[in-house]
């Protein structure tokens, strides 16, 4: 045997198991044991059986691609922000950043890849028993040290080994055979591999992904990928086995419908295919006469703070009839008055009062009387009013007193 026999020698025993366990069944359906169909069933079974192992892992790769195209935005950003920095402290940062917004959203670049890895070693561990049937049938496999893999005897082989669909037998390749049959069915094959590859892709990326998400370097590249890996599978498709490529596009098949079914009943929000979702439940709703409401965007309240108090406006104070006429005479523009002894009059006090002077009447208005003095009513001023009794702030009683002149402040 060869090195890679070696290695996958257990999956091998494993693949041959499985699918001895489906050709025995099929047969005792009433299938003929040599022809193509039973093996190709029993191909098909082996997909069955490794795709319900593998179903926790395609929910991971569900997930996981949801979640990459989600967070697409947030990568940008990141990619936005270290843009033209080339320093080790630079590309630290921006992995840290990345890594901690993969941990925040639950998913990984490689998540999205676990199925495929999975197969992987299935798929060479199927390539390498049916390119092993000649070998085991002609006993000269492993140098005739071997004359089965697991329950696949050398009778079995012989049997898997003439199966034929469509004229070609399950074993040859495109690149191994002459025969016209073998080419038709292996090109007939490497299309619908492409094809379903193609479409399984397509629905993943497209259809269940929000138009935010379908944009971005992150995405470009999930578009290329679209278009290429069918490419790469149609240029390696014409160096494998027919049974092979039976396993491949059965693969594929199975998981477009399980997509397929996954994002009918669980699309991501803002898709595609959560409209779709929605104008189904809506067409259900009026057959029945159901109205359904659409929700209602959460509106997000701010904190709500301390009313402002309303600003106090300054407003000119109207000036009194005496007032004016104190406070206009002279420039508006005085320089205020150096603040006096508590004994001194102020001018605003002393404005209102005048020296008696003959022939002049008293500040009440009226003549006094002969003999008597002058009255000792209250004389107003441009601020106060003169104390009862003739007292006037700083004065005698009774004896008006000379307004002082404001001292000039020293510079």
């Amino acid at each position: 045997m060869t090195f890679p026999d070696n290695i996958l020698w257990p999956l091998k025993v494993a693949v041959a198991w499985i699918m001895v366990q489906f050709h025995s069944l099929l047969t005792a359906a009433g299938l003929d044991p040599e022809s193509g169909a039973a093996w190709a069933l029993s191909i098909v079974g082996l997909v069955v059986v490794i795709r319900i192992l593998l179903i926790p892992l395609f929910v991971r790769q569900i997930k996981a691609s949801r979640g990459m195209q989600l967070l697409a935005p947030e990568m940008q950003a990141i990619q936005k922000k270290y843009k033209g920095k080339t320093d080790p402290a630079s590309r630290e940062a921006m992995s840290r950043e990345t890594m901690e917004l993969y941990r925040k959203h639950g998913t990984n670049p490689f998540a999205s890849c676990l199925p495929i890895l999975a197969q992987s070693p299935i798929f060479f561990a199927l390539f390498r028993v049916l390119f092993s049937l000649p070998a085991l049938e002609a006993g000269t496999y492993a140098n005739g040290t071997r004359d089965a893999i697991g329950p696949l005897t050398q009778d079995l082989a012989a049997q898997a080994n003439a199966a034929t669909l469509f004229g070609a037998k399950i074993s040859e390749t495109f690149l191994g055979s002459d025969d016209p049959a073998v080419k038709l069915v292996t090109v007939a094959l490497i299309i619908a591999m492409s094809a379903t590859t193609f479409f399984t892709q397509r629905q993943l990326t497209q259809k269940n992904m929000p138009a935010s998400a379908l944009q971005g370097p992150m995405a470009q590249q999930q578009k290329m990928l679209l278009y290429i890996l069918p490419l790469i599978f149609a240029v390696s498709g014409v160096n494998f086995p027919i049974g092979v490529l039976i396993y491949w596009t059965t693969t594929n098949l199975w998981s477009m419908g399980q997509q397929f079914y996954v994002i009918r009943r669980n699309p991501t929000p803002g898709s595609e295919a959560e409209r779709q979702l929605k104008e189904r439940r809506a067409r259900k709703a009026a057959a029945k006469g159901i109205v359904l409401e659409e929700p209602k965007p959460a509106i997000e309240e701010k904190p709500r703070g301390q009313r402002p108090q309303p600003k106090r406006k300054d407003r000119a104070r109207p000036a009194t009839a005496s007032g004016a006429t104190s406070g206009t005479s002279g420039d508006s523009r005085s320089t205020p008055a150096e603040p006096l002894g508590p004994g001194a009059p102020t001018e605003a006090s002393t404005a209102g009062e005048t020296k008696p002077s003959g022939g002049s009447k008293p500040a009440g208005g009226s003549k006094p009387a002969s003999g008597s003095k002058p009255s000792t009513g209250t004389g107003t001023g441009a601020r106060g009013t003169t104390a009862p009794g003739g007292k006037t702030p700083g004065g005698a009683s009774g004896s008006p007193t000379k307004p002082r002149k404001p001292r000039t402040p020293k510079n």
